[in-house]
């Protein structure tokens, strides 16, 4: 029976493996330590409601203490995108830019762009306005 506990602890550490692989969340990783725990503790020969003490202690204590501190590293990592630095440049509207109608593009750098104003102002083609934000997919501009 020991062999078997093993080798389902094992099919576990890789479903958990493949799962954070997928998800790329910082949670399954700490099962994965979870259930090395437990396969530890089924081949010291405990039983099985020991192996899943172990593999649940390990997990949940290192998910609360580890995870916060991973995910502040992680995220220390911001990345900008091409689209950012459109950010303070000049847009050329290129058709009425209408938030209650939901309209508006623009052209910036050679690409056109679905526009909509961050004060309700409306725009007109020819007009020009500076890019605030993007949100999306869209380019929020004011005068």
């Amino acid at each position: 029976m020991s062999a078997n506990m093993e080798i389902l602890w094992l099919v576990g550490m890789v479903a958990f493996i493949i799962l954070e692989a997928v998800t790329y969340q910082l949670i399954s990783i700490w099962f994965v330590i979870g259930a090395i725990g437990g396969l530890i503790a089924a081949m010291c020969g405990a039983n099985f409601y020991v192996q899943m003490g172990v593999f649940l202690a390990v997990a949940i204590l290192l998910l609360v203490l580890l995870r916060p501190v991973s995910m502040k590293l992680i995220k220390k990592q911001d990345f900008k995108s091409n689209a950012d630095s459109l950010i303070g440049k000049s847009i050329l509207i290129t058709e009425e830019v209408n938030n209650i109608k939901g309209t508006g593009q623009g052209k910036v750098n050679g690409m056109v762009w679905t526009v909509r104003s961050s004060t309700d102002d409306t725009f007109e083609p020819g007009d020009l306005a500076v890019i605030k934000s993007i949100e999306g997919v869209k380019l929020i501009v004011e005068k």
